[in-house]
């Protein structure tokens, strides 16, 4: 814990989040150096002992990349075995014939919307971020028109719609009933992806101009292109098959209490299956053959494929580790628990504390789940005091909270900048923003819904 707190130890941690924009915006300066160098300066300053700095930095690099590092890894691999057999490709020409080139945005939105419902943020980015390369330049449109509905459709059911890990927490925590929540979540989730995704993007489109040349665009698509020219695309059935494999596999695992008895061998080895890193394995694995084998590939092509592909990846996960790092220095430093306390302190509704408390720890952390779980188990007994309280509706402004404003200390924040190729204002003005409309929209449709109840 750091010597320094109130008021000054926030002053210090809004100072190190501006001279990190401003050093990687401003001075180009190496986001993954410059993220160490502010978060062991910040540590200094606040007076954490300087033992631990270090420590707790390389803590909250291990954190964040013990499972990213691994989800990046399987899915890349995945995606590089979608693209080299024509898989997204397939999938791209399928969505464009049906929604039309027109409507592409749409497209994203609905298919990040139901993938992204069991599945983390970044397994569903990973698995997705493919498709969007390809459809993105089969019908010649930006990344933020296609990228963003499909981060939103993501981020949306990441914090609000059960079956998703961090709302069934607060779903357990308030003692709300999981069927009504996820109606209530649907009937607030579905405008509010509509609005933060395609609409939001479509203004964005004419404002965010990107680079016209994206290295790890061209990795996905040049290879569909090989294929499609030969008129090789495997079918969309076993393509979308393997591509929902994980998502398929997550789910059984977070229903396995309902189809074995629990603690028996049949209910750990469902739970072991969904796991996200061990569906992702299974995916890769069947993909070799589905997207391998089964399209003429032998083993030595299949295994530089999956070489090739990890390579580009690596200063991603370098970047996304140490914002991990930033992120656990405003936690030991206590600046998270400042935060708390000023959001507490106010008087407010139960429904606007849950949102107001997530708001200030997604803010402090970077992380959408621990704001929304810490967030949960801060406001559970303040909310079981005070009769009337709907807690389905709890866990609505209490995952919209969590998803407000993600920065530099987000994860997320650099895995959409890098991928899409954006510098860190314009992913401020893309991504930042569409979180924060989420965030807004989510929690008025909320309010809204509870007036009328």
């Amino acid at each position: 814990m750091a010597t320094v707190a109130g008021t000054t130890l926030l002053i210090y941690a809004l100072i190190a989040v501006i001279a990190l924009v401003v050093l990687i915006a401003r001075f180009k300066l190496n986001p993954f150096i410059t993220l160490v160098v502010v978060s062991v300066l910040l540590g200094f300053a606040v007076g954490m002992p300087m033992t631990e700095i270090v420590k707790s930095f390389e803590a909250g690099v291990g954190g964040t990349l013990g499972h990213i590092a691994l989800v990046v890894g399987l899915g890349t691999m995945l995606g590089k075995m979608m693209a080299e057999s024509g898989g997204a490709e397939r999938i791209a020409r399928t969505l464009i014939d049906f929604f039309g080139e027109k409507n592409v945005h749409w497209a994203m939105a609905t298919i990040a919307f139901i993938v992204g419902l069991p599945v983390f943020f970044e397994v569903g980015f990973v698995l997705l971020v493919p498709i969007a390369f390809n459809v993105a330049k089969r019908t010649g449109t930006s990344m933020v028109l296609v990228g963003i509905p499909m981060v939103a459709g993501l981020s949306v059911v990441h914090g609000l719609i059960p079956p998703h890990p961090a709302a069934l927490l607060a779903v357990t925590a308030y003692g709300a009933d999981i069927g009504k929540t996820i109606l209530f979540a649907l009937i607030v989730g579905v405008p509010t992806a509509a609005i933060a995704g395609p609409l939001f993007a479509r203004l964005m489109d004419r404002y965010v101009k990107l680079p016209d040349y994206n290295p790890l665009a061209d990795q996905f698509t040049e290879e569909a292109d090989d294929v499609a020219a030969s008129h090789q695309l495997p079918g969309f059935g076993i393509t979308v098959f393997t591509i929902l494999l994980p998502v398929m596999l997550m789910l059984i695992g977070s229903w396995a209490d309902l189809f074995t008895t629990p603690k028996t061998f049949a209910n750990d080895f469902l739970k072991l299956i969904g796991n996200s890193v061990i569906a992702l394995l299974i995916a890769a694995l069947v993909s070799f053959y589905t997207f391998g084998k089964a399209r003429g590939f032998n083993r030595e092509t299949i295994l530089r494929f999956t070489n090739e592909c990890v390579a580009p990846t690596a200063i991603i996960t370098l970047v996304v580790g140490a914002g991990g790092g930033f992120g656990r220095i405003l936690r030991d430093s206590g600046v998270s628990n400042a935060i708390v306390d000023v959001a507490t302190g106010a008087n407010v509704s139960v429904l606007m504390l849950g949102w107001l408390v997530a708001v200030m720890i997604r803010i402090a952390t970077g992380s959408a789940t621990v704001a929304m779980t810490t967030a949960a188990g801060i406001v559970a007994p303040i909310a079981a005091s005070v009769p009337g309280t709907r807690p389905e509706l709890l866990v609505l402004t209490t995952g919209a909270g969590s998803l407000i404003l993600s920065h530099v200390n987000d994860g997320g924040f650099w895995l959409v900048k890098e991928y899409f190729n954006m510098t860190v204002a314009q992913t401020f003005k893309t991504w930042s923003v569409c979180e924060t409309i989420i965030s807004v929209v989510a929690l008025v449709l909320t309010l809204a819904l509870a007036t009328v109840l």
